[in-house]
């Protein structure tokens, strides 16, 4: 008995963001809070997560591209919603938990960024796996004007990708900083002319190859950042056995053999 889901994204309707199919193994969601720069209010962001978590289960989907527009993938955190929370609020509601959820889909996430990424908008983009930027995009992490410091895993996550002195820097001053230099600092994978266009070829490029190894590849890539070397490794081994037990190992390795292209089933 099958257990696969598709969803038909035409009957997905939010009042946030936008979700869409570009290609048929893609899914395309837009951050759309356009007046106010995509500024991230809770309700978007709670849409956000709703919608990355069915597009996880989804067998349709195999990666996911998440975008703003020219002006902005998102200029941060709505301060007007967020400047009269006291401590009580945000420690008992568990303010901005649900934004870790984000990195934790299984399928690879690409954020492709124009414009403004700052703060929180900063903060998703660097939850994603892969970040394709336009020229225009311009990142920071500038909580530290409005009395606060990142709470989305902004001193985390960037630490790992540019080293703890630059880190230090960017958030003390709250400084911001380019595409070229986002590159040149591994916040970024590359800086691309023409982004979205960019981002959705490198999406249905990823969809193409084998769903479980590519997730196994995105486990695997993950733990790196969060064990040591050794047990890395045998992390990386025990995953790679693993694939031995699927279909797909099978008929990769036949398919190179035999020099034709393989087909995927999934499996």
């Amino acid at each position: 008995m099958s257990t696969s889901t598709h969803t038909d994204l035409s009957i997905l309707q939010y009042q946030n963001i936008i979700v869409s199919r570009p290609t048929p193994a893609v899914a395309l969601v837009t951050l759309n809070r356009p007046k106010v720069l995509n500024a991230l209010s809770a309700a978007l962001i709670d849409e956000l997560v709703s919608a990355l978590s069915l597009l996880d289960t989804d067998d349709t989907t195999r990666a996911i591209v998440i975008t703003g527009n020219e002006r902005a993938f998102a200029a941060g955190a709505d301060i007007k919603e967020m400047k009269d929370k006291t401590y009580v609020d945000v420690f008992k509601h568990k303010f901005l938990e649900n934004w870790t959820l984000i990195s934790h889909v299984r399928k690879p996430v690409i954020a492709a960024v124009s414009g403004y990424a700052l703060g929180g908008g900063c903060e998703i983009a660097m939850a994603c796996d892969i970040v394709l930027a336009s020229p225009t995009a311009v990142f920071g992490l500038p909580e530290i004007d409005i009395g606060v410091i990142p709470g989305a895993g902004g001193t985390q996550r960037l630490v790992r990708a540019i080293g703890k002195s630059r880190a230090m820097e960017l958030i003390l001053s709250g400084r911001r900083f380019s595409a070229t230099d986002a590159a040149a600092w591994g916040v970024v994978s590359r800086v691309s002319e023409d982004v979205f266009a960019d981002a959705i070829e490198l999406a249905t490029t990823i969809a193409g190859k084998g769903t479980i190894a590519v997730q196994a590849a995105k486990e695997a890539i993950n733990v790196a950042f969060e064990t040591s070397l050794d047990e890395g490794l045998r992390h990386e081994r025990t995953i790679f056995y693993g694939l031995f037990a699927t279909q797909d190992q099978k008929e990769g390795m036949s398919a190179f053999a035999e020099k034709r292209p393989p087909v995927w089933s999934h499996s």
